[in-house]
């Protein structure tokens, strides 16, 4: 499959003439419906949440850590379904600085990936249990600037599937690419969300909307 998500179905929910969106991107084997349920626990009353649906619901078939290469042509199509999301956005009147983007899991790392490698100001990035792509050793900070940006990144201690340290590099690259970071490490919880983290995000969007009024 060349272009495995080109087709993506893609979900939405929230005001119909919204002046902002959340895109949200579901982890492996999860699926949009659950990214729409995050919407509503963390979505302003002024956001739409868009969701997209991956195609066999994985964004890219191996690790995350795993040399780039191998999780291709997959991920190059999950990046140009992002972009053309935004840019579908931004067409329809809601530019980059009214848009949150991120993700849990497979989503979250995705999230991240296209911030970094398409960096502006966002309304707010947020990454629940997530980390840059690519293998150890690798160099996490890109060319451009987050432009204050805030981010959001939260993880387990122990999370079987995001290792700590590469959460807490990834932190720190997004800081040096200009982005405002509130990282969060929870000691034993595992691969999820927990409250904490949707009051943050929830926190954060409020606020992305004060700073562009």
């Amino acid at each position: 499959m060349i272009d495995p998500h080109a087709a993506a179905p893609i979900y939405r929910a929230g005001p119909e003439n919204a002046a902002y969106a959340l895109v949200l991107l579901h982890g492996r084997g999860g699926s949009a419906g659950d990214m729409l349920g995050l919407g509503r626990e963390i979505a302003p009353p002024d956001f739409a949440t868009l969701a997209p649906q991956a195609a066999s619901s994985t964004w890219y078939p191996y690790r995350f850590m795993e040399p780039v290469e191998r999780n291709q042509p997959w991920l190059d199509s999950a990046l140009d379904l992002v972009r053309s999301i935004l840019d579908g956005l931004d067409e329809a009147g809601i530019p980059l600085e009214r848009v949150a983007l991120g993700g849990f899991s497979q989503g979250a790392c995705l999230a991240l990936e296209y911030a970094a490698r398409t960096p502006g100001r966002y309304a707010a990035l947020l990454a629940f249990s997530g980390g840059l792509i690519g293998p150890e050793g690798m160099a996490l900070v890109r060319a451009g600037s987050l432009e204050g940006t805030p981010v959001l990144m939260g993880c387990s201690d122990s999370d079987p599937h995001i290792p700590v340290g590469r959460v807490m590099d990834t932190a720190r690259a997004m800081e040096e690419m200009g982005g405002r970071v509130d990282a969060r490490v929870y000691p034993g919880m595992g691969h999820t969300v927990n409250g904490d983290e949707l009051r943050a995000a929830r926190k954060m969007l409020t606020g992305a909307i004060e700073e562009t009024e």
